[in-house]
This record gives C-alpha cells, structure tokens and sequence, in this order.
C-alpha cells in the first residue's frame, strides 16, 4: 500500500467529492458466478501455459498509484489491452461504486498473471456513485459495454459476475485489508470476438436501468501498441 497516493472522486448526485490516501488497491479475477463455466476457462488456459490459480476467485494486489482518473497513459511494446469492469471503493468504512479498466499485458500474461496486472495502469472513472448497502447492490440489469478505438469490444450485462458483495466479502477474509480504505477492480463480461484488441482510445459504459450512467473515457499515448 503506497502512503503518497492520492485519489480523489466526484459523489454523482450529490456535489460532494472524496479524497483517499494510502489505499489498497486490488484486482479481482475469475469472478464468474458459474463455477464450472471459471473452471472450463482455467483448464483452457492450462492448455497454453498458464498456470491455474490457487484459488477462486483471485485477489492480485497492485500499486495504488495504477488506479488513474486523468484518462492519459503511457503505453507499451507488447500487446496490451482493457476491459470494463464495476470499481468497488470502501472510504473510511463506506462504499461507493465506479468503473475501470483492468488494462492488462497480454503477452505477459500467459507467463504471470499478476505481473501483467502490475504493468499496466488501472484507468478509472472520475465519477462514483453512493452505495448505501453493498449487500443490495446489484448489477445484474445494468448494461456495460467499451469500445476501442471506435469498435464496440463488449456489450451485455453483469449478471455472469459474483455480485459487489461477494466480492468484497472475500477480498476481506482473504487479504489483511482490514478497515483500510481500497479500490479494487471486480471482474468483466467476455468480448464480442473473442479476441484481445489493441487500441489507442479506449471508452467505457455502465447503465443502470434508471439510465443512471458511469463512463470514462481514456488514451494510451507513447509506445502504444497499434
């Protein structure tokens, strides 16, 4: 946990900002509610080299300074690429939701997963909304989608993911968290192809059914991967 960082997020609705400093940050993977559907994932994995995780679902620690609203970031020589996913953000003992990208290296990936996690930065948005109850929370009728480089990637809803609250509830038997103030990244719908795509403007989308919606929008400048 870095002591420097700081993050600070706009509360919709309510013209209240937050502040956190010195928090946890966290990507949650193999979140998938079907069991059998994460582990027919793992074994395919397996077939190319990647080792299975030990356990599920995988809670991969990486450096809060990653988690970045500024919607600019340096990008790489390998294959890389993101994804939309529900951000969970616990400050001073209260919850409030967001999105991000768990922008991942995927040519690292397939050696060690939570080292392509580390590489790459988290691109969050700049705008959360209140969570009253994490236990109520749901996102099921929530539609999410992203799009690269113009190209909608993913579309469809969140129901095939462990819910907010299952989530956090592991991440914190799991991990020595505490009370401490986190984000953590909460896993993601499959691409439309099927494939990862490299891109330089990445844009994400999460509707809730009151058409309440959370984007962000983000570049990878320099040394991208095009």
């Amino acid at each position: 946990m870095s002591t420097q960082t700081v993050r600070t997020f706009e509360v919709i609705g309510t013209g209240e900002t937050i502040t956190l400093t010195g928090f946890h940050g966290i990507v949650a993977g193999y979140t998938g509610r079907d069991l059998a559907a994460v582990q027919h994932h793992i074994d395919e994995l397996a077939a190319i080299g990647v080792a299975p995780p030990p356990e599920v679902p995988m809670f991969y620690p990486v450096d809060a300074e990653l988690f970045d609203s500024s919607g600019e970031h340096p990008g790489s020589a390998n294959l890389t690429s993101g994804e939309i996913e529900p951000l969970y953000i616990r400050h001073h003992g209260r919850f409030y939701l967001g999105i991000g990208s768990d922008h991942t290296d995927r040519d690292l990936e397939t050696e060690d997963i939570g080292a392509s996690k580390r590489a790459c930065p988290k691109p969050v948005s700049a705008q959360v909304i209140p969570v009253d109850s994490l236990e109520s929370l749901s996102l099921d009728d929530c539609i999410a989608r992203s799009w690269v480089d113009g190209r909608l990637y993913q579309e469809g809803s969140l129901a095939g993911i462990r819910t907010p609250a299952d989530v956090v509830q592991l991440l914190l038997e799991r991990t020595g968290i505490g009370d401490d103030d986190f984000l953590c990244l909460g896993g993601t719908l499959p691409l439309l192809d099927g494939t990862f795509a490299a891109g330089t403007v990445w844009h994400l989308e999460l509707t809730f059914p009151d058409g309440t919606t959370l984007e962000h929008t983000y570049k990878m400048t320099k040394g991208t991967n095009l």
